[in-house]
């Protein structure tokens, strides 16, 4: 499941692949963009802001795309075999260079716009775990200026600080020890919560498998997340699983009842 390490990582193998030659291919297959041609622009630079990222060439235009639940980017060598991530028409985009090739699979937000307007997107975002914008003290401000909400929204809101989705958002509050129904205002020590955010964020930057358990086995790396009904791993007690979140917006979620404080999500 794509969140701010999986972009940021998507971000530099994009750059690295395209930064610095021109488009040589342009194929954007979504109805608005399917006359676009970028051929001839320079890519300048890939860049990620929270689980934005952000493609942009010369003459001021950049390629903004989001992952969502299931989008991708794959690159490989022009002329030879990008590793598909899906049929081919779940492709979004294809843009290359005479070196690589980058395929866009799956990608719900695609949408071309001036690199000076990029704010329209990626504005309303707070401080990126991240990103060069990393502001600890913000992000806590921004998350405790709404005292009563749960933990679990406040984590996703990506209003607060960028980067955190389902996976995150569970295994920091098993870290922490309380329930993702506690109040922000409840959360003891939260200057601990952004330390914390951002030292997983940053562990699992620049690997594949998203480890929060210290443990690489493949059915040791997490701590809660996805194991509805199996035991905790550090108490044994049965890992539960509701959904959290406005009608609508709801979002898996996953804790021990045993080891975490707090309520329990309403009945």
């Amino acid at each position: 499941m794509p969140e701010g390490d999986t972009v940021w990582r998507t971000a530099r193998d994009l750059h690295r692949a395209l930064a610095g030659d021109p488009v040589v291919r342009c194929d954007l297959r979504v109805p608005r963009l399917a006359t676009t041609d970028l051929a001839g622009r320079q890519v300048i630079e890939v860049v990620a802001r929270g689980k934005h990222l952000l493609m942009r060439f010369g003459g001021g235009l950049t390629l903004h795309s989001h992952l969502g639940m299931e989008g991708t980017w794959r690159t490989g060598p022009t002329g030879g075999r990008v590793r598909p991530a899906g049929p081919a028409h779940q492709i979004r985009a294809v843009v290359g260079t005479a070196r690589h090739t980058a395929v866009g699979y799956r990608l719900p937000v695609l949408e071309l716009l001036r690199t000076a307007d990029e704010s329209t997107v990626v504005g309303h975002l707070g401080p990126g775990l991240l990103g060069e914008d990393w502001d600890p003290e913000e992000a806590l401000r921004r998350l405790l200026s709404d005292p009563g909400r749960t933990l679990g929204e406040a984590l996703l809101d990506q209003r607060n600080l960028a980067g955190i989705g389902n996976v995150y958002k569970s295994e920091l509050c098993f870290l922490l020890r309380v329930t993702p129904w506690l109040p922000v205002a409840s959360l003891p020590s939260p200057e601990r919560l952004t330390a914390l955010a951002k030292k997983l964020l940053e562990a699992n930057k620049d690997r594949t498998a998203r480890i929060t358990t210290a443990d690489a086995r493949p059915d040791r790396r997490l701590w809660v997340y996805g194991r509805g009904g199996r035991p905790c791993r550090r108490c044994g007690t049965p890992v539960l699983a509701a959904d959290q979140g406005p009608a609508g917006q709801e979002r898996s979620t996953y804790w021990c009842p045993h080891c975490q404080n707090g309520p329990a999500p309403p009945v």
